[in-house]
């Protein structure tokens, strides 16, 4: 018999992983919707759907292993870095998908919730003043208008997977939709910024980076104390808090 693997869990949602199946239970059916739509509609490699049954959704197991994740030792060629962000590019160029997705909240929304938590983090004495006000310096140029992108809104390196130098399949997909597509590349290379040249070579456009470190220190900031109530450690060597060092 297969042995249940628990590949992440928190108090929104869980994934177990059962031999060459996933199961996602999410109480939040709307974020299971959004997943399966953008699985459908995303010109990339995406797992099978095997069935669903509210709130588990079962989808197969892709091919290769992930370029790495956050904190940990990154993997791949740069060749497969850069086949990465070719298949980002893809997805950016493709047709929008019908909602806005987390890389698509409103700069107003954004800056008040950015100003609330950098006030947050420095009151509960979670960080150091001058670490957050530094980094909710550099968080402004990422608080400009943009042209809607088909986004991922969650494009972790831990949910890319490549055999070789290809490709072979991108999950959990329950924030994408419209947005910003400097977020997902932004994203993808957080705490990997020696890859970065490597993904803007295969995403094939210039990129203002600027507006990727502003992106690097926004995520990083909104989501410290977040990881801590839920039980993760961004303190962790190469995790968040290490991304807002290094912008100092």
């Amino acid at each position: 018999m297969d042995e249940v693997k628990v590949v992440v869990a928190h108090s929104e949602r869980a994934t177990l992983r059962v031999g060459d199946v996933f199961l996602k239970v999410d109480a939040d059916q709307a974020r299971i919707d959004v997943e399966v739509e953008a699985m459908s509609l995303a010109p990339v490699p995406t797992p099978e759907v095997l069935w669903r049954k509210p709130p588990v959704l079962a989808i197969a197991a892709l091919p290769g292993t992930t370029l790495g994740r956050l904190g940990g030792t990154s993997t791949g060629s740069p060749a497969a870095w850069a086949a990465a962000g070719a298949a980002i590019r893809k997805l950016h160029e493709a047709p929008l998908p019908p909602l806005p997705g987390r890389a698509g909240r409103s700069i107003v929304a954004l800056a008040a919730e950015l100003d609330d938590e950098c006030e947050l983090l420095v009151t509960n004495g979670v960080l150091p003043a001058d670490l957050v006000t530094r980094n909710r310096q550099v968080a402004e140029a990422a608080l400009r208008p943009w042209t809607p992108a088909f986004t991922h809104g969650d494009l972790q390196i831990a949910h890319v997977f490549v055999d070789g130098d290809e490709v072979t399949g991108i999950i959990d997909w329950s924030e994408a939709g419209q947005g910003d597509a400097l977020y997902d590349l932004a994203t993808f290379t957080l705490g990997h910024e020696e890859h970065l040249d490597d993904v803007i070579a295969g995403y094939g456009t210039d990129i203002d980076l600027d507006v990727i470190h502003a992106w690097w220190s926004l995520r990083s900031l909104l989501a410290v104390r977040w990881l801590i109530e839920h039980g993760f450690d961004p303190f962790a060597p190469g995790c968040e808090v290490d991304v807002l060092r290094s912008r100092m």
